[in-house]
């Protein structure tokens, strides 16, 4: 699913116009980009936890040259599904 194809399933279930889904849809999504970059966590019972994760420094190698390369400490995201969420 992508994600024209889910603001019409949510036009759908919410009665909503398309226009205003998408807008709902939109704000989850900086609601949720600004709660992880403060590094805070969101939590939706039954769906699941956005939350960061701090990757350490690390050496790789480059598939191409076969060089080691330095790789550099980063934030990323994760998403930890609720064991309720396929109910």
């Amino acid at each position: 699913m992508n994600k024209s194809e889910l603001v019409d399933a949510i036009a759908t279930a919410s009665q909503l116009t398309k226009a205003d889904s998408e807008k709902a849809l939109n704000a989850f999504i900086d609601a949720v980009k600004g709660a992880l970059k403060k590094k805070d966590s969101v939590a939706l019972i039954g769906f699941g936890t956005f939350s960061t994760v701090e990757k350490a420094a690390h050496e790789g190698i480059n598939p191409a040259t076969k060089a080691k390369i330095k790789i550099p400490a980063k934030t990323v995201a994760k998403f930890k599904p609720s064991s309720k969420i396929l109910d």
